[in-house]
């Protein structure tokens, strides 16, 4: 069987001003990077602001396991199988970070004949925002250092949590608890996050265009004063520095699918600590141009798709037409806890045949993440995300559970293996579901206290019995009450492992309190984050990284790049 870059190599490319053509974008509308990506200038909002809006189409999943459940081929391949059976869409996906590409995960392509290409472009670099969100990251924290250095002038708390820089490479081992300063005044201990979760990043995901992205970098809490009062980048005088280094960054690029559809790449920020979503031009962009925009939630649907409802779509003010869940049969008989399964190490025979006992087991699962787009009045179809070991009966099973939980239908999708045509009857369900009046509502409104709002996602999308607050918390609390940030909606930090803070806890769990040990505010994103358990904003890498499979054949050509 060819590997997915073998199937990305034997597929002719088209010029990117061609599939750019084709959906109605003009020439001065571009910015080429080479002959297939392109930025595209935001300029086109202004063109075609009066064209209606296409039907919103999130894909989001049960509770992620190591197996994958093929989330992103999904995506891209129901936009193949979309526009198959003739209707004209747009994917809009996130750009992957290298610490997961070089890492044990991979990169976020796709898969089989249901990727976007060039799939190295994409992997590796593509035009370079992420190395934007950097730069503007790791300016504002040596303009910190700076400020302190010189005097001090704005009383800057060092001894207080200051923003860290950040790195788009797992480094935990050396970088995640350091030592700096040791030249200078300002000695602490601190530490790098990965650049995809730097608060640059979501704002670079929620900005409507490039002043907003300047007011929202301007309003960035990097750090307090001595008399507990916070420290913009506005008052370090940085954030017009930070913004000219992201405008580019703000121009989402244009891709194509394996079968030469329009693909919009822009944004990556993390689900776990941000919204995980892709960016809301490159959305809007894809709306005016297409009958359907199909984009993509990071990890689960307690995740991803509640912060798509709850903060994405509550600062655009853009409704989903539909949701699609995407499930496994063998995703699900691991959530029915009879199953270990290790990343990167083989299957188990026994998981691979028939046990609809099991497969039942795990359903409780998809009710739970059907359910929870159900609460925000949203019509959901279930992809089966199809494996040649998976039998009719276990099929069976899912789609009589689906649908007994709410769902619309649920439909095997063979996009891998197939392309648009093995996603056709998927697509026509997509159809049929978008087509129904929206009744889409938030999970709770701006003016709710802010415990409030924790306590409802807490309940509501992860069937929690309750919330407790370490004392940080309950000060915070009390702190972003004072300061007016009681108002922004709720970014939840937790495991995506599970519908609950403890990874170890598959299927649907009950009978257990979300611990908040922490809140902390992105007050430029627009949101503030509890922590609920330990969240790593660095990871490392395993103990066999894909970097090792990495390299480059005679002709230079990448390969082992999956």
């Amino acid at each position: 069987m060819k590997s997915d870059l073998e199937i990305a190599h034997s597929i002719p490319l088209e010029d990117i001003r061609s599939i750019a053509s084709g959906l109605g974008i003009e020439g001065n509308e571009l910015e080429l990077y080479g002959n297939y990506k392109a930025k595209v200038k935001l300029s086109l909002l202004d063109r075609l602001k009066d064209r209606p809006l296409g039907k919103y189409i999130d894909v989001t999943a049960i509770t992620p396991t190591p197996l994958g459940e093929g989330k992103t081929v999904t995506t891209i391949g129901l936009s193949l199988a979309l526009n198959y059976i003739g209707k004209r869409t747009v994917t809009c996906i996130r750009q992957p970070s290298l610490g997961p590409v070089f890492g044990i995960k991979g990169g976020a392509a796709g898969g089989g004949y249901s990727q976007v290409l060039p799939m190295e472009d994409f992997n590796l670099h593509l035009t370079g925002d992420i190395h934007a969100v950097s730069l503007a990251n790791n300016l504002a924290a040596a303009c910190l250092d700076a400020s302190i250095h010189h005097g001090n002038p704005l009383s800057i708390d060092a001894t207080a949590p200051m923003l860290r820089r950040v790195v788009d490479i797992s480094d935990r081992w050396a970088l995640d608890d350091i030592i700096v300063g040791l030249q200078g005044r300002n000695v602490r201990r601190t530490g790098f996050d990965i650049a995809v979760a730097s608060e640059v990043m979501a704002i670079l995901g929620l900005s409507s265009d490039l002043h907003d992205m300047r007011r929202r970098i301007g309003k960035m809490v990097v750090a307090q004063t001595k008399f507990d009062e916070p420290i913009t980048c506005e008052q370090l005088r940085c954030a017009g520095a930070m913004t000219v280094l992201m405008r580019d960054a703000i121009k989402p690029t244009l891709m194509q699918t394996t079968e030469h559809t329009p693909v919009f790449v822009h944004a990556g920020p993390f689900a776990n600590i941000a919204h995980g979503n892709s960016s809301i031009i490159a959305d809007r962009m894809a709306l005016r141009l297409g009958e359907f925009c199909v984009t993509e939630s990071g990890f689960g649907a307690d995740i991803g798709m509640e912060k798509f409802f709850n903060i994405k779509c509550r600062a655009s003010g853009l409704k989903p037409a539909a949701v699609v869940l995407v499930a496994t049969v063998r995703a699900l008989k691991m959530h029915s806890g009879r199953f270990s399964v290790v990343a990167g190490k083989p299957l188990g025979a026994d998981l691979l045949e028939e046990n609809v006992a099991a497969v039942e087991a795990g359903c409780a699962n998809l009710d739970k993440q059907i359910e929870n787009a159900c609460k925000h009045g949203v019509p959901v179809v279930v992809a089966i995300n199809r494996f040649e070991t998976d039998t009719e009966k276990e099929l069976q099973a899912i789609r009589e559970r689906a649908v007994a939980a709410g769902a619309e239908t649920a439909q095997v999708s063979q996009v891998h293996a197939l392309g648009g045509k093995g996603g056709a009857e998927l697509a026509e369900a997509v159809v049929e579901a978008a087509s129904k009046p929206s009744r889409f509502k938030l999970l709770y409104e701006d003016d709710w206290p802010i415990k409030r709002k924790i306590e409802t996602i807490a309940r509501e999308m992860y069937g929690a019995d309750g919330v407790s607050y370490a004392a940080v918390a309950e000060d915070k609390i009390r702190h972003f009450t004072e300061h007016g940030y009681d108002r922004l909606p709720i970014c939840m930090a937790k495991t995506h492992l599970s519908l609950s803070h403890d990874p170890k806890l598959k299927g649907r769990p009950t009978g257990f309190v979300l611990p908040v040990r922490d809140i902390l505010a992105s007050v430029g994103a627009g949101f503030l984050y509890p922590l609920a358990g330990e969240m790593r904003t660095m990871p490392g890498l395993p103990s066999q990284p894909a970097a090792w499979n990495i390299d480059i054949d005679d002709q230079g050509n990448v390969v082992g790049l999956f």
